[in-house]
């Protein structure tokens, strides 16, 4: 066991429109298992950069270990696998590979093809296994299951529970509270760490989010309560030292200089300690509600309503390049339905739902699509994404004014809306997209693996609004929890 200290940690971007982190300070124990959580933009892959050593900084970073930082660089694809992972960790002997890498599930034979041939999920476990195997490191996680089907991502689950020495960045929730012991969140003013797993988190959050917005009404009251005294006392204080100096009382008789003068000091006194509850009470309010994050509501375009069947497969198969990518699948799509896709990495799921958008892809079966039918697309690819967010809403003819409300409903700050969207997160991208789709009006909904990237919070207003305005919805996601709370039916492939 050794420690990870930062003291004093401040960055910024080099022309950046903020400082990332200013004077952060916590310590890390190296055997720890640390889910780190944060809102999109926070800084969350900056940290583990700064870690790395990629960026300059201010402040202090002292350990005893190495860093490792995943995922990797494959410069030559075209490179057996096993010749990949020695490049990775060239101390390894070929059995030690081998026996890291079952444990991951993945076959052996993939070892021995070009790392350019294997899924995209094969790929992540293959690397994730090179990074157990360089000892001696603490190792830096960055987005690891994105893309993985849940199967995948409960093997890589069960894989972190049996590890140790790792920061891992994930918004999957069912993932996090398989393999963490510790929570490192970014917050709005700070960095904080708990022990236990996100749950555990997530529950201590809403339990001080609660007593803070309590503790805040309170002393609101209390700050109006006291103002009013305030003005009560001093306006009384007047009114007896200027019955001092009257020359008579009501009664006619002249008043006791000494004994009005004494009330009104007392008067002002009490005035005075009023007052400086006053400022204790502003001051207490001022230290709450610094991290609670905004989570309003958000809004859907109103829906548009159809004929009640709006989709229908029957003995559906799809081919590409005279291969079969899936077949024989059926299914009916009606108003109202939030229907799951569901299946391994490269079962056809993405397919389904872009032959369903109008996409040319080769076919047999039958397949029924509604006439006049107006869909609303989220794709998983964000590469198209660039100029200006007004320039977007422009493009795709929806309300710039509803979508950039959405987008600050999911944590966009006003300053985001200056920059080219090449400049966004990841997570920032996917929720332009969504954000573009809520502002669409349609009869069905198409969303292909729309949280990759996105925040927990946000996640969780995504599903809020689902659950509230039941649009017609098919999807392809591997959040385990998104699913159970969203999903009516599941197809799986």
């Amino acid at each position: 066991m050794s420690l990870i200290n930062v003291t004093d940690l401040t960055f910024a971007y080099d022309g950046g429109y903020s400082t990332v982190f200013e004077n952060v300070s916590f310590q890390i124990d190296t055997d720890w298992k640390l889910g780190f959580t944060g809102r999109n933009g926070r800084g969350k892959t900056t940290f583990l950069n700064l870690l790395h050593g990629k960026y300059d900084y201010s402040g202090t970073i002292s350990s005893s270990v190495d860093f490792e930082y995943f995922p990797y660089e494959v410069e030559d694809k075209s490179m057996d696998t096993i010749s990949v992972l020695q490049n990775i960790c060239p101390k390894c002997m070929e059995w030690e590979i081998c026996r890291e890498t079952s444990l991951l599930e993945v076959d052996p034979d993939a070892l021995y093809r070009p790392f350019s041939t294997l899924s995209g999920g094969e790929q992540t476990k293959t690397l994730l296994a090179a990074l157990f195997l360089n000892v001696n490191s603490f190792l830096l996680i960055d987005e690891p299951t994105n893309h993985l089907d849940a199967e995948a991502r409960a093997v890589v689950g069960n894989y972190l529970k049996r590890k140790k020495g790792f920061i891992l960045v994930s918004h999957d929730r069912a993932l996090l509270d398989a393999c963490v012991d510790h929570i490192l969140s970014i917050n709005k003013t700070n960095i904080e760490i708990q022990k236990g797993n996100f749950s555990t988190w997530w529950a201590n959050k809403q339990l001080q989010d609660n007593f803070e917005l309590a503790e805040n009404e309170k002393l609101k009251e209390d700050i109006t309560r006291l103002s009013v005294a305030v003005r009560r006392n001093a306006n009384w204080s007047d009114i007896v030292e200027r019955s001092k100096n009257s020359g008579k009382t009501n009664s006619g008789l002249k008043p006791d200089k000494g004994y009005v003068g004494h009330k009104a000091a007392k008067m002002m006194k009490r005035s005075k300690v009023i007052e400086v509850r006053q400022r204790d009470a502003i001051a207490n309010k001022s230290k709450l509600l610094r991290n609670i994050e905004q989570s309003d509501s958000l809004k859907l375009c109103p829906l548009l309503y159809h004929s009640e069947r709006l989709i229908e497969f029957n003995g559906v198969s799809l081919f590409y390049s005279d291969k079969t990518v899936c077949k024989d699948i059926s299914f009916k799509l009606m108003q109202g339905d939030r229907i799951a896709l569901s299946g391994r990495n490269g079962s056809g799921k993405s397919s389904i739902l872009k032959l369903i958008c109008g996409e040319q892809i080769a076919y047999s079966g039958t397949v029924f699509r509604a006439s006049g039918l107006k869909i609303s697309y989220v794709s998983q690819e964000t590469s198209h994404l660039h100029g200006s967010l007004s320039e977007y809403a422009d493009q795709y003819g929806i309300d710039e004014t509803l979508f950039k409300s959405i987008l600050r409903k999911l944590d966009f700050e006003r300053i985001q809306f200056e920059k080219n969207m090449e400049d966004f997160s990841g997570g920032q991208k996917k929720k332009v997209l969504i954000a573009g789709s809520l502002c669409e009006q349609a009869h069905l909904y198409i969303w292909d693996e729309p949280l990759n990237f996105i925040d927990v919070i946000s996640r969780i207003q995504i599903e809020e609004l689902l659950l509230a305005y039941k649009p017609t919805l098919m999807f392809v996601e591997h959040d385990i929890s998104f699913n159970e709370n969203i999903a009516l039916k599941t197809v799986r492939l």
